[in-house]
């Protein structure tokens, strides 16, 4: 069998504006270039493109998940727009203010939901990637290890230092997304010549 090689995305503040526990589809508005990016990794070079998220606004009593499911919907219809998609959308919708340890398990900085998206969708992690605005998300990509970008659209050097104090610098950091393609095309070009 065949194995995928994936990108996976955080959602909010990586793929679209975040106003805090966005919870209305008719808000969602992405990033620059973030369609025409997602196009050429998934058209061009094959690669599963798979949302993983934390949505504690749902435990926290502020969306349903009924809402992050017609958000998701959202930007999968803007993407269609430019002839791409997202693949899978997994979230967690837990917090371990709110709820028991044993469901909180999937959160990011843990690799659950990517090992899980793994099984679903037979992917290689090894030549996958891992890209999102937080540390949480970089130390769920290093967990699970996938490479990892960080995408640091305001200069967040507090982000930046908080990784790097903690030995777990991600391995490239980006700008805007389409310096997060350009990497993972350009290293991911490396990898096939090399092997």
């Amino acid at each position: 069998m065949n194995l995928n090689s994936a990108v996976f995305f955080d959602r909010d503040n990586t793929l679209n504006y975040d106003p805090g526990y966005l919870n209305d589809p008719n808000d969602v508005v992405l990033f620059p270039n973030v369609p025409e990016g997602i196009a050429r990794l998934k058209n061009e070079y094959k690669f599963k493109i798979i949302v993983v998220s934390n949505q504690s606004g749902i435990t926290r009593g502020l969306l349903t998940a009924e809402i992050v499911d017609a958000v998701n919907d959202a930007i999968n219809a803007e993407l269609q727009k430019h002839s791409t998609s997202v693949d899978a959308f997994f979230y967690c919708p837990y917090h371990p203010d709110f709820d028991a340890p044993e469901k909180v398990v999937c959160r990011k900085p843990s690799p659950y939901m990517v090992v899980k998206a793994a099984e679903k969708l037979n992917i290689d992690l090894s030549k996958s990637y891992m890209v999102g605005d937080k540390p949480s998300d970089i130390l769920c990509g290093i967990n699970a290890g996938v490479k990892t970008v960080l995408i640091d659209y305001n200069n967040d050097k507090d982000a930046i230092n908080s990784l790097k104090k903690a030995d777990k610098t991600p391995n490239f950091i980006a700008s805007n997304f389409s310096n997060v393609c350009d990497f993972i095309i350009s290293d991911y070009r490396e990898n096939l010549i090399e092997n």
